[in-house]
């Protein structure tokens, strides 16, 4: 598991935005996998970590259909941890929308 993470780590495939960088690389199982890495660099406050977390998961859940056979690594940066939940979910379903659209391509 921890070679497949660090694969797509070191994927072709990057989107970014000041609040999250997605890596993304095919897989062979009908269904997409998720990384998720939110350092303390974020957030000293747990609570704060978590939130972001929670909210990757679910625009991730909402987006499986598209990202079906992809697996995704999700890297927070430092603004996320003072960013609202509106702007990480437009932020992340804009990546969601850019990894589909680059990985069908490819």
């Amino acid at each position: 598991m921890a070679a497949e993470f660090a694969t797509t780590l070191k994927s072709r495939w990057r989107g970014r935005d000041e609040i999250f960088s997605v890596y993304a690389i095919s897989n062979p199982h009908p269904y997409g996998r998720l990384g998720i890495v939110v350092s303390r660099k974020v957030s000293a406050r747990a609570v704060v970590r978590n939130r972001i977390k929670r909210q990757i998961r679910e625009t991730f859940r909402q987006s499986q259909e598209k990202l079906a056979g992809l697996d995704v690594v999700v890297v927070a940066s430092p603004k996320a941890g003072m960013a609202p939940a509106a702007s990480l979910r437009a932020s992340l379903q804009t990546l969601w929308e850019k990894v589909e659209k680059q990985c069908r391509k490819s």
